[in-house]
Parts: structure tokens; C-alpha cells; sequence
């Protein structure tokens, strides 16, 4: 049935919660943040709640790629009374130094891949940012499983808006029947992939289903669970 396989990879095949942790808690104790937090739990959480929200923002086309580097490092410092831009900045470029070097993968990401890529052309479909997203790839050594990576800077256009979507069909000289997304995010890669008219894989280990107002066409807990949809 289907010919392509779009598929998103933070927190789809790269583990960007694990890996975010590991980068930012050895920055935390390097920069000895430990003097102004109680621990690096407390700041993690700070940090992740506003990047998140972050996100969102930079998603919407709210906020800048800039204004999202530094507000989401400024946040946790100005919430313990450090007003400095320069240390987040810092802070920043050492984070997108060291994330892209972590290697730690959602269970079954392998089996899957290596499943796949005889099978489908694979496309990444993502909205970070071009120089981390190809060094993750590298350093996890799989970029080897992918005949595209289109991510949203090349692309003009950040997921859930269908022309991302569209990019990487015109790149694999695909069609919209033939093609489908996987992804963990219901609102950029399900969302986003029936805006453009594509079927959709809603991979989320954390919920019991799809939500019912919009459901993806399928659903999986478990990266090993899509074996048995494709």
C-alpha cells in the first residue's frame, strides 16, 4: 500500500528527553548551577516546562529561532534571580555542543530502521535545527537508513503547516496516497501530516490511544508495535 515513509525524530527514533538530560546535567555541574538550585532536578524541570512552551511558540511562527536559544536558557537563571544574557547564551552554545553527541534511542529504533530500509525510502521530517539534527544522525550512526532529511529551515516551513510535508514529497517525487507519517507529536506530525493529506502512524508511549477528535490512522505505544502496520 504504501511506497514512503516519512518519519520525525526527536523523541520518534532519538531519544531527545534522555539526551537533553545527560547534555544539560553536565553543564549544570560544570557551571557549578548547583550554587543557585537546589538540585539539577529543580532546574531541569524549569527548563523543560518553558521549552516546551517554547516550542509551541517557535512551531506557531510566534517567536524566532534565536529569540527560542536564549529564552529557554535565560528562564531557569531568572527564576533563581540571574538576569544574564551572556551566561545563557553561553549556555546555550554548549548545550547545542554537546546534544547532538549523545547517542541514546527509543527502544526498537534499530529494529525498526533496519525493518524499513529495505522496504521504503525513509525521509526525516523534522523541525529542528540544521546544525544539530545531521550531527545527531551521525553521531547515533544511522544516517546510513535515509535517502532524505528535510527539516524545517530548508523547508521554509515548520510542522504542523503541510508544506514541510509537501517538501519532502516533491523531494522523493512521491504522492500523498503512497506516503506516510510517522511521528510522536499529535499536534506537528499527526496534525500535520493530515493537513497534507497523508496517512498517519501516532507513536506515544505515554497514552492509551489517539485522541478521538482527529485520530491518526494508526496508533502504536511501542516502535516495535509499526513492524506489524507496515
Amino acid at each position: 500500500m504504501y511506497k514512503y515513509v516519512f518519519i520525525d525524530l526527536d523523541d520518534t527514533i532519538w531519544d531527545f528527553h534522555a539526551n537533553a538530560k545527560s547534555s544539560l546535567h553536565e553543564i549544570f555541574e560544570t557551571r557549578k548551577l548547583y550554587n543557585h538550585f537546589d538540585n539539577f532536578d529543580q532546574y531541569f524541570e524549569i527548563y523543560a516546562k518553558r521549552n516546551l512552551e517554547l516550542w509551541d511558540q517557535y512551531g506557531k511562527g510566534f517567536i524566532t529561532k534565536e529569540a527560542l536559544s536564549l529564552e529557554r536558557f535565560l528562564h531557569p537563571l531568572k527564576m533563581v534571580g540571574i538576569d544574564d544574557a551572556e551566561l545563557a547564551i553561553a549556555i546555550g552554545k554548549e548545550y547545542l555542543d554537546l546534544l547532538p553527541t549523545r547517542t541514546t534511542l527509543i527502544p526498537y529504533a534499530i529494529e525498526l530502521l533496519d525493518y524499513l530500509a529495505p522496504k521504503y525510502p525513509l525521509t526525516i521530517v523534522s523541525n529542528g535545527f540544521i546544525e544539530v539534527q545531521y550531527r545527531k544522525l551521525k553521531s547515533c550512526q544511522i544516517e546510513q537508513y535515509f535517502s532524505h532529511v528535510v527539516l524545517s529551515e530548508a523547508a521554509g516551513a515548520l510542522k504542523p503547516d503541510k508544506r514541510i510535508f509537501e517538501y519532502a514529497l516533491g523531494l522523493n517525487e512521491a504522492t500523498v496516497s503512497e506516503t506516510i507519517m510517522i511521528g510522536d507529536s499529535y499536534e506537528a506530525d499527526i496534525i500535520g501530516a493530515q493537513n497534507a493529506g497523508l496517512d498517519q502512524i501516532y507513536f506515544n508511549p505515554n497514552v492509551a490511544a489517539s485522541p478521538t477528535n482527529f485520530p491518526a490512522t494508526y496508533f502504536a505505544k511501542s516502535l516495535d508495535q509499526i513492524l506489524a502496520i507496515l
